[in-house]
């Protein structure tokens, strides 16, 4: 219970074996008087390879979800995929044989990096087998370079590199909670707890102000804050 997309393309017959490989990228180095380290890193790109048999003859055991297709039909889109330089969809759909287990689906974004078109009339007959290599694809940053000017040997340019902008919330002003403690407020804005001295010293008038309305002789160094008060989060 298979079935084995390729851009939305439902190979006719599911391949009997599929491997992914996650490639390593760790880096072992010898210290001097220390002996070797691992270095860990990101994994690389996972590189998925399987045979396919395309089919000539419409047999009982393929699947064919518009309607019967010779070998030639999936040999031009291999093709196509090929050629397009655009990455794609592969998809693998497992369903337990008497549906006692969900469908797990399995979908990767690939590029086709090389397929093999194998004809034997022992072992295919009429039909033909392909050996497909897919290897995952992620997507880079781009970069412009623009030149600002263009007269005279001193030439100049800029580089712009696009960023995702949106990993922290960096507000200009906090209103105190019930509960809160200067201690949390710059764990959450900058990232560790320990600096919530920045945090006091940024508001400093405005907390002891807040605390003597409280009659406190003083915020203890930012310990008594109070709901209400809005404090300035430093860059």
């Amino acid at each position: 219970m298979y079935k084995v997309y390729m851009d939305n393309t439902l190979l006719p017959v599911t391949p009997g074996e599929l491997e992914v490989k996650i490639a390593n990228q760790n880096k072992t180095v010898t210290l001097i008087n220390e002996g070797e380290v691992n270095i860990l890193k990101r994994p690389g790109l996972s590189k998925i390879t399987f045979d396919a048999l395309l089919p000539n003859v419409k047999y009982p055991f393929a699947v064919y979800e518009n309607g019967f297709q010779p070998a030639g039909h999936y040999l031009d889109k291999l093709e196509l995929l090929k050629t397009s330089l655009k990455p794609f969809s592969f998809k693998v759909i497992r369903t337990d044989y008497n549906y006692s287990v969900a469908s797990r689906d399995q979908e990767f974004t690939v590029s086709l990096e090389e397929y093999e078109i194998k004809e034997d009339a022992d072992k295919y007959g009429f039909d033909i087998c392909v050996s497909v290599t897919l290897l995952q694809y992620k997507g880079c940053v781009t970069k412009v370079v623009t030149p600002i000017n263009s007269e005279g040997s001193d030439k100049k340019a800029t580089i712009t590199e696009s960023r995702d902008t949106s990993a922290k919330p960096e507000p200009e002003d906090y209103t105190v909670k019930s509960g809160d403690s200067l201690w949390q407020i710059a764990k959450k804005y900058l990232g560790s707890g320990s600096k919530f001295t920045e945090v006091y010293e940024a508001n400093k008038s405005v907390i002891e102000a807040e605390a003597k309305k409280h009659g406190r002789a003083s915020s203890s160094n930012g310990h008594w804050i109070y709901p209400g008060t809005v404090l300035r989060i430093p860059k």
